[in-house]
């Protein structure tokens, strides 16, 4: 039998795994959990998950490995490393599919997005050899077999309960709210009217000078410090509240992970409610979209800490910041308003 011979019939085997992991990550992409009759125990869940995903990365490696020289895997063993890498696949994902919404939406969210990730890992692994099955180990093999390594291993850095997923999820939130804090800030500290001292006194008639349009006005900038106090009080509320999930957050009950939930569902609206704001804060600034975004991003604080001020994270020490930054809220957004009516 010829090469290319060999070549075809080990291909079928893998062609019908790539479709059946194909079907497995939509399924898991998009399916539901089953449901959670009786105590669910996390610490037996995870065990089983490792070890599954432990399996899949060696078999991984092993079909990997098997396709990595000549001669070719004949078609029966090219079956057997097929069925074997499906049984890896398919165990993942019935373990995965253990956890029930009941231990948190986040942390199933997690969970589920690092599955999809081995996964596509697989399937792109197998796609490479599929897609030159006698040239050996090419670079492409390798950088694929590494992805699917590198997907496994970060099964080791998921949180482990909802209250550790929430806390990802809002410290990921901070920082996109910090980077947008700080761009204006240097934008501010850099930004000047290139010609204001040469061209201070334009002569009766004259059009207007064409770069007018790439620096602050005086009014700009009056506008820009609630805008300013506003992003800062979003920032400051995403801080306090990690701060009070870290010490209060409890998973010990339902009622308790659902409100970690709704507090990371609820914040998620705030680092794109900032990014919205400060790109109307950039020159020629846009006054009505100013308008529009401090009170869009006032009325989501408002509400972010109404459900703060309701929840198990919040005892009197946070009750004190909870309405510290009610007050700033509202003092910057109707500083900005009063700024901007009376300018216009």
């Amino acid at each position: 039998m010829s090469a290319d011979n060999s070549a075809e019939n080990v291909s079928v085997p893998l062609r019908n795994l790539l479709n059946s992991i194909q079907c497995v990550r939509d399924r898991v992409r998009d399916g539901e959990s089953n449901a959670s009759n009786g105590a669910f125990n996390l610490s037996n869940f995870w065990d089983s998950l490792n070890q599954a995903v432990k399996a899949v990365s060696q078999e991984a490696t092993k079909l990997s490995l098997a396709f990595s020289k000549p001669p070719v895997p004949s078609q029966q063993d090219g079956e057997k490393l097929a069925e074997s890498m499906q049984k890896s696949i398919l165990t993942l994902s019935t373990v995965y599919y253990w956890l029930p919404k009941s231990q948190g939406v986040s942390l199933r969210r997690q969970v589920r997005d690092a599955t999809v990730e081995v996964l596509e890992g697989v399937e792109q692994l197998v796609e490479v050899i599929l897609s030159s099955p006698l040239q050996g180990l090419s670079q492409e093999q390798l950088m694929s077999t590494g992805g699917v390594w590198s997907a496994c291993d970060q099964f080791a850095n998921l949180p482990r309960d909802n209250k550790a997923a929430v806390l990802l999820v809002l410290s990921s939130y901070i920082g996109v709210v910090k980077d947008a804090l700080e761009e204006i800030e240097q934008a501010l500290s850099e930004a000047h009217d290139p010609f204001g001292d040469v061209l201070a006194d334009e002569e009766e008639g004259e059009e207007p000078r064409g770069n007018q349009d790439t620096y602050w006005s005086e009014r700009d900038r009056r506008v820009i410090g609630p805008c300013q106090g506003l992003m800062k009080a979003s920032a400051a509320c995403l801080r306090k509240l990690t701060a009070a999930v870290k010490a209060n957050g409890n998973v010990g009950t339902g009622q308790n992970v659902a409100q970690l939930d709704d507090l990371a569902d609820i914040t998620k609206d705030i680092s794109p409610g900032v990014d919205d704001l400060a790109l109307c804060l950039y020159p020629p600034m846009d006054y009505s979209g100013v308008d529009s975004n401090t009170s869009k991003l006032a009325a989501l604080l408002r509400k972010v800490l109404q459900i703060i001020r309701s929840s198990h994270v919040c005892g009197e020490s946070e009750l004190s910041w909870v309405q510290f930054l009610e007050g700033a809220v509202d003092h910057n957004l109707q500083k900005a308003r009063d700024l901007i009516q009376q300018d216009s």
